[in-house]
């Protein structure tokens, strides 16, 4: 039963969105309707722990249609194609350089799996650079039941590189698994579209805030349900999982 506090945060975003009154239909609830199936783990895997190995194995090892949200932080070979600073291997660089690069092929395998093992009206959050934003991805989602359906701009607060304006931002775009729908499966409306988190981390070549992936997985799931990240990097959605009281799986091919 939500609370007299989520009843006014719901009202407020109701006025905010155009609706008065308590006749009109709402579109928000503070609920989830949906309940994700039971899951067990095949041999060799193992919750809330970070585990070393490779995304797509890792993928295939799950249950069709049974997670209820996932996090996908690609590396991407069209930045280092396309955007070269002349830094790479050097001084900030090294580390972005180090990466073993994803071409869009592989990419492409990622998307197909991650929505294999979602369950209906599951979402998957995808960070995407500028690069890739401005170019197009929807090519990555052929034959998949993956659709856009929101995007956040996560402001850094710190500045970064770029040949005209200077990235202080990344942008993390919100798939769902058909059928779409937010009423009784998204249950956190106080998630501003632009996010101002810091990061502190300085390990990791792509360090990503705890604050808003923990925002995210309280929005779409329910207390211990699996939340799965297949490249996990830094497993800053391994932190989240922990302070939102969700179980996490997930690995990364690099050491822990």
């Amino acid at each position: 039963m939500p609370s007299r506090g989520d009843d006014g945060r719901e009202a407020s975003a109701r006025r905010a969105c155009g609706y008065v009154g308590e006749a009109q239909p709402s579109v928000f609830s503070t609920t989830r309707d949906i309940q994700q199936p039971d899951i067990e783990l095949a041999d060799g895997l193992e919750w809330n722990v970070p585990l070393r190995m490779e995304g797509r194995t890792l993928l295939r090892r799950l249950p069709a249609s049974a997670i209820p949200a996932a996090f996908f932080d690609p590396q991407y070979r069209g930045v280092l194609d396309h955007l070269s600073y002349g830094n790479e291997g050097k001084s900030r660089g090294r580390a972005r350089s180090a990466l073993r690069q994803m071409p869009a092929k592989e990419i492409e395998e990622f998307l197909r799996e991650i929505d294999r093992v979602l369950m209906p009206s599951g979402h998957l959050f995808l960070w995407m650079d500028k690069f890739h934003l401005c170019t197009g991805f929807q090519e990555w989602l052929a034959g998949t039941s993956l659709e856009t359906v929101d995007m956040i701009t996560w402001n850094k607060l710190r500045m970064g590189m770029g040949y005209r304006t200077r990235r202080t931002a990344e942008y993390l775009v919100v798939l769902q698994r058909t059928p779409r729908r937010a009423k009784g499966v998204w249950k956190v409306h106080t998630i501003p579209d632009v996010w101002e988190e810091g990061v502190t981390q300085t390990k990791g070549a792509h360090p990503k805030p705890v604050g808003l992936q923990t925002a995210l997985i309280e929005a779409v799931t329910n207390p211990q349900d699996v939340v799965v990240d297949p490249a996990a990097g830094t497993f800053s959605v391994l932190s989240a999982c922990r302070n939102a009281g969700r179980n996490f799986i997930g690995c990364d091919i690099s050491s822990a």
